[in-house]
């Protein structure tokens, strides 16, 4: 039976549904999970969002995908509710906590450990954030700033603390666009991040991770 879930935030619905589907025994411990093209029928989605789904509760522990074998259930019903969900529900003052202990950590790895891509694709973000900051397009502008932040986590080369960030900045951005409907303070930031970019160029890690202190300090 096909369960097509709404337009709007369609990753997070069909999370919710695998989520409940565990929680209630329909789907159990060592359970396969259907195929990629099976999901996207049952839920009425696109491929990008059936991934999604699976990537994010792949990082809560939820499920576990096996190379090669499929997607299969790890955890008994009646587990806690997963840190994802947690995240939905948490305080901006807690989320921008736990972003700045990541961003931190993260800033110092993307120093030591960049590539010249990593590097061709900051400059690339970072330019269109400022741009659009300068046109004054919140959205456009948010989009930007959180893939240039997510860019640097992939710099970290640590898959587990980029998934972490990841699942982060999905939160990060919906608080953003509440918070924001200009882009005065992404114009008046603008030179710490070509600072923290700089940093990251030059493998200053001490000063890449001073940069990100500044950066998430929301008493600035």
């Amino acid at each position: 039976m096909n369960t097509i879930v709404k337009r709007s935030g369609v990753c997070d619905e069909v999370v919710s549904n695998l989520q409940e589907q565990i929680a209630s025994g329909k789907l159990k411990k060592g359970d396969k999970l259907p195929s990629e093209p099976e999901l996207m029928q049952q839920f009425g989605v696109g491929r990008s969002s059936i991934r999604e789904a699976i990537r994010i509760l792949a990082t809560t522990g939820l499920i576990s995908v096996k190379q090669g074998l499929g997607t299969f259930v790890e955890m008994q019903n009646g587990t806690p509710i997963p840190w994802y969900k947690r995240l939905q529900s948490s305080t901006a003052e807690d989320l921008n906590e736990v972003r700045q202990l990541l961003e931190l950590n993260i800033a110092e790895k993307a120093a030591l450990n960049r590539s010249q891509k990593d590097i061709a694709i900051l400059k690339k973000l970072l330019k269109r954030r400022f741009d659009a900051a300068k046109k004054n397009l919140p959205d456009e502008c948010i989009e930007a700033d959180i893939q240039f932040h997510i860019a640097i986590a992939d710099a970290a080369k640590n898959d587990i603390l980029a998934d972490l960030y990841k699942n982060i900045a999905a939160q990060i951005k919906k608080s953003f666009i509440k918070a924001y409907t200009d882009t005065e303070l992404f114009v008046i930031k603008h030179p710490i991040h070509e600072e923290l970019l700089q940093s990251i160029v030059l493998k200053d890690a001490k000063k890449a991770v001073w940069c990100v202190a500044r950066i998430t300090d929301l008493s600035n």
